[in-house]
């Protein structure tokens, strides 16, 4: 079992906050002969009568001293697990999870703004000192 990243229990606290019912901690997908598991899945029921949105996050904290190595193993990760995701579940939606000082800094870079464009990488930016989300990017 891998490790849990250091703020996976305020990510996981913060979704809980905005209505999200955590289904899976961790996500756990099997693509072929690879195993997979993603730090969270949750579901909301956006109404009485309408199917409800599902969601699986990676929780990423960049505390390492190198931000883009960091974010090369992030991104690697990620589009893994999207790949995994659109075949297995496809009515899911993965996101990756970026402390809010990181989203401020590191990815307001042109490398970086233009690698998330790219990939189409969705983001939750979590401030992990009041443990909430605070902007999700589409």
């Amino acid at each position: 079992m891998s490790a849990k990243d250091i703020f996976h229990e305020i990510v996981k606290q913060a979704l809980e906050k905005e209505n999200w019912v955590v289904t899976d901690d961790p996500l756990k997908l099997k693509f072929g002969n690879v195993n997979f598991q993603i730090d969270l899945g949750a579901e909301r029921v956006l109404a009485a009568q309408r199917a409800g949105e599902k969601i699986a996050v990676e929780i990423k904290s960049f505390l390492n001293p190198s931000a883009i190595t960091d974010f090369y193993a992030a991104l690697g990760q990620f589009l893994s697990y999207r790949l995994a995701i659109e075949a297995i579940e496809p009515d899911r939606i993965l996101y990756m999870a970026v402390p809010l000082d990181t989203y401020r800094t590191f990815f307001q870079f042109e490398f970086t703004q233009t690698a998330i464009e790219r990939y189409q990488v969705l983001l939750i930016v979590y401030d992990p000192e009041n443990e909430v989300i605070v902007q999700w990017t589409k």
